[in-house]
């Protein structure tokens, strides 16, 4: 719903919110089923003295450590805004998916430190164990990362999820191949090998989601919105001479505000115009919460004029 300001200058537009797909169920039973697999994995992994299967157990704790911080923040981000925050917690869900980044870096470091020390120190390795205990991984893998498939696009956060399940399940068919070669050839280096080839698929797939969170925490444009496109929209509307201090960023993984100050030396256009202007920011860019002052008077210089000033 729209409303102006006291003097007759402001618009905010905060209709329309869509809210995010839920994806409470699929958290519940991603967190429920990766839980049990480590569990599983590293058990089986001191047993079959496999540092591929402890490396994947690491790797898939971090994995449920960023299920759980991804449903907090998904859940807290629905909290109505309030005094001490007045955007509610919808950031949440951009601190949770730098937290999962970053925590996925540590457990490739601790991968990594692990791999090399077993191939200057080659142990056996139960190739038969690790082979199914590695094929539970690809079930389970998979069938998380299709519950988080259909949101893949539109949130960080379920983005993050789905790719960290998707790469877990083709890591998990590496480990069952690596561990039919250990069982038919004997190479016990084989098995450290993967475990650097796991980190590797999990730097990789973890590095576009760390870009991604950091630009979001430093309210960087939101990918895929040019700023330069929404400000030739916003000064080829009626009336519009000149605008100034245009500023998008992310509220929240799903979300993308503006402000903008619009000169309009022919008066102010009403709210219709305003309320207007907002649906086509949300239609055309994705715009959920805009707020636009109105300046019309050319001898008034506004202090957030210069290019400089914030």
């Amino acid at each position: 719903m729209a409303h102006e300001n006291q003097h007759n200058s402001d618009q905010h537009d905060h209709g329309g919110h869509a809210q995010p797909k839920d994806f409470g169920k699929a958290f519940v039973v991603g967190i429920a089923l990766n839980s049990g697999f480590v569990i599983i994995e590293t058990v089986y992994g001191f047993l079959a003295n496999s540092m591929a299967l402890l490396a994947d157990a690491g790797h898939n704790f971090s994995d449920v450590l960023g299920l759980v911080m991804a449903w907090i923040a998904t859940v807290l981000a629905r909290r109505l805004p309030s005094q001490t925050h007045t955007y509610g917690m919808r950031r949440g869900t951009i601190l949770a998916a730098l937290a999962n980044a970053v925590l996925l870096l540590v457990a490739v470091g601790a991968i990594i430190l692990e791999a090399v020390r077993r191939l200057i120190e080659p142990a056996d390795v139960a190739g038969g164990t690790v082979m199914w205990v590695a094929a539970i991984g690809i079930a389970v893998n998979g069938v998380t990362a299709w519950l988080f498939a259909s949101g893949r696009k539109g949130d960080l956060n379920v983005r993050g999820a789905f790719l960290h399940m998707a790469y877990d399940a083709l890591v998990s068919l590496g480990v069952v191949i690596a561990g039919g070669i250990v069982l038919l050839t004997g190479w016990r280096w084989l098995d450290p090998l993967v475990s650097l080839v796991v980190a590797a698929v999990i730097l990789v797939g973890s590095w576009s989601l760390l870009r991604d969170a950091v630009s979001m925490s430093l309210d960087a444009v939101p990918d895929g919105l040019h700023l330069g496109e929404i400000g030739d929209f916003l000064r080829q509307l009626p009336g519009v001479s000149a605008i100034h201090d245009l500023h998008v960023w992310p509220m929240s993984t799903t979300e993308n505000a503006l402000t903008c100050h619009c000169v309009m030396l022919g008066g102010h256009p009403g709210d219709v115009f305003l309320i207007e202007v907002a649906h086509e920011l949300k239609t055309q860019f994705k715009i959920d919460h805009a707020t636009i002052q109105i300046e019309v008077h050319a001898n008034n210089a506004c202090a957030l004029e210069p290019a400089h000033v914030v």
